[in-house]
């Protein structure tokens, strides 16, 4: 009996000793791998050093010449000249903004210069001369924040828990946000002033938008009324409650019951006086009024100018890399070492298929 009863005790114990010695390769073969992948990288690392000491020379002589190079055309290049304006959006024109900065970039590289005059409204010699139309986001982390926020809002709960904040960004083009900046790259030093002023006038003057301002003209001009004669029945109330108040106290002096029936009910069943009451309500209604007609002010323009940064425009002497703005002579010492860097990878690289299948 005693036999028996100890034999599966024993099966229970090897399955065990099995399950976790595969337990036991499984993380044996695991931290191999992770190993295996720091080793790679590590020598990855010491052929790339030793690729650049072997060819030091020839980088160092591609770098000089990109130096020499940018130095060269910065003295014998075209001159450019850039200027920026920081327009405010007051409807949402973001997409037709971008738009037709980019129909005038097309414009532009077709040489197409007197219909981008025509657009313009410029005279052909001057559209010539620019270069490049260029459109971005004046906008800060707080702005996006925000942004998100109010978005969230909008959502009801069980959406809401679904968004996270960087799909939004991804998600949230850049013609919709409120500030943009229009920046204009010119071969010469001219006013710039004009252009901007035609840019922000074309769209001011597209029939949907004007359409659009004349509908929220009249509904703000309309609330702006039903305000002011609200207000205005506020003003009364509050003078015929006055009188009622002096008619109370004259008749207390007299020591004569009031027999006036007006009676006011207070908006709450705590200790306020009804003076405090009709106050407030007055005080919400001018502040409603207020907001009312910044508002109008506000949609007097469907887009409009805030800022313009040196009008006769200023030399551009850097170049963007990667987000970086470099002086243009160090960003084509950069990029010639990249591109000689580049140029001995594929050497090395064919070199290492030619080994590969001469072993095979």
């Amino acid at each position: 009996m005693s036999t028996n009863s100890n034999t599966p005790n024993n099966s229970e114990e090897v399955d065990l000793g099995q399950l976790f010695k595969h337990i036991g390769n499984v993380f044996d073969r695991f931290f191999k791998f992770i190993a295996s992948i720091f080793k790679n990288i590590f020598l990855a690392f010491v052929w790339f050093i030793f690729l650049v000491k072997k060819r030091i020379i020839i980088l160092a002589l591609a770098t000089i010449s990109g130096l020499i190079i940018g130095a060269l055309s910065k003295k014998t290049a075209i001159p450019k000249y850039e200027s920026s304006v920081t327009v405010v959006q007051n409807y949402q024109t973001g997409e037709n903004l971008y738009n037709s900065v980019g129909y005038y970039n097309d414009l532009l590289r077709q040489q197409d210069y007197e219909t981008l005059g025509n657009v313009l409204n410029l005279d052909t010699d001057r559209t010539k001369s620019i270069l490049a139309f260029d459109v971005k986001p004046v906008v800060s982390e707080n702005n996006k924040l925000i942004a998100f926020n109010k978005y969230i809002k909008q959502l009801d709960s069980l959406a809401a828990t679904k968004i996270e904040y960087e799909d939004f960004l991804k998600n949230n083009e850049d013609y919709t946000h409120k500030y943009q900046q229009i920046r204009i790259e010119s071969s010469e030093r001219n006013s710039f002033k004009s252009v901007f002023e035609n840019i922000v006038e074309s769209i001011n003057l597209n029939p949907f938008f004007l359409n659009e301002q004349r509908k929220d003209l009249v509904e703000l001009n309309q609330t702006k009324a039903a305000l002011m004669l609200a207000l205005e029945k506020s003003e009364a109330l509050q003078e015929t409650y006055k009188r009622v108040l002096e008619q109370g106290i004259d008749a207390d002096k007299n020591s004569k019951p009031s027999e006036i029936g007006i009676t006011f009910e207070g908006s709450s069943e705590v200790e306020k006086t009804k003076e405090y009451d009709l106050y407030q309500s007055d005080l919400e209604l001018r502040s409603k009024l207020v907001e009312v007609e910044r508002e109008l002010l506000d949609k007097q323009y469907i887009i409009e100018m805030i800022s313009n940064k040196q009008d006769s425009g200023f030399a551009s002497t850097t170049k963007s890399f990667f987000g970086i703005e470099l002086n243009s002579t160090l960003f084509l010492g950069i990029l010639a070492f990249l591109i000689a860097l580049g140029v001995l990878f594929a050497i090395e690289f064919l070199k290492f298929i030619e080994k590969f299948k001469m072993s095979v």
